[in-house]
């Protein structure tokens, strides 16, 4: 099964020059929690933009370029893959959820296929040169909603919210 995690503002923004647009700790824990000891799939900018390989979760990452391919052919905690379909088969072999963690275009490109959406909604308005590609949300129903807690760490609202795709 597929799903989607991400954060975004109130105008669906998700990053900026490769990084996200905020600092919230509480998300960054919620991504954790949920992604830990599942596959995770990612085009090689959002790898990049990683502070390194997360433990605990095997990463697909999806790229072109050759000389990243050998930098990490022999790393057991990665499969680099070099087209969606690739992709969509290796994803498809795997027997649990499957997160795909960005980027922009490879939610797009696998948005008729997501069963699940782990969306962090962050009440505040951010600069940002990405936004969250549009979802059929009619297509959703949501499963569960929690409210973030605001303090020093985290200044802004937040929601986590749950949706799985209606049968």
């Amino acid at each position: 099964m597929l799903a989607y995690i991400w954060a975004e503002d109130r105008n669906h923004h998700i990053g900026i020059a490769g990084h996200l647009p905020w600092s919230l700790p509480a998300d960054l824990a919620y991504f954790k929690k949920m992604t830990s000891n599942h596959p995770i799939a990612m085009g090689r900018k959002t790898f990049e933009s990683l502070p390194g390989i997360l433990p605990h979760r095997h990463h697909f990452i999806l790229t072109r370029s050759e000389s990243f391919a050998q930098k990490y052919k022999k790393n057991e905690q990665i499969s680099i893959v070099h087209s969606v379909e690739e992709l969509r088969k290796k994803m498809n072999e795997e027997s649990g959820l499957v997160f795909i963690i960005g980027g922009a275009s490879l939610f797009a490109q696998f948005a008729s296929d997501v069963d699940y959406l782990y969306v962090t909604q962050i009440d505040a308005q951010f600069a940002a040169d990405v936004t969250m590609p549009p979802l059929k949300m009619e297509d959703f129903e949501l499963l569960s909603q929690e409210e973030g807690i605001v303090d020093k760490k985290n200044r802004y609202p937040h929601t986590f919210k749950v949706y799985r795709r209606k049968d």
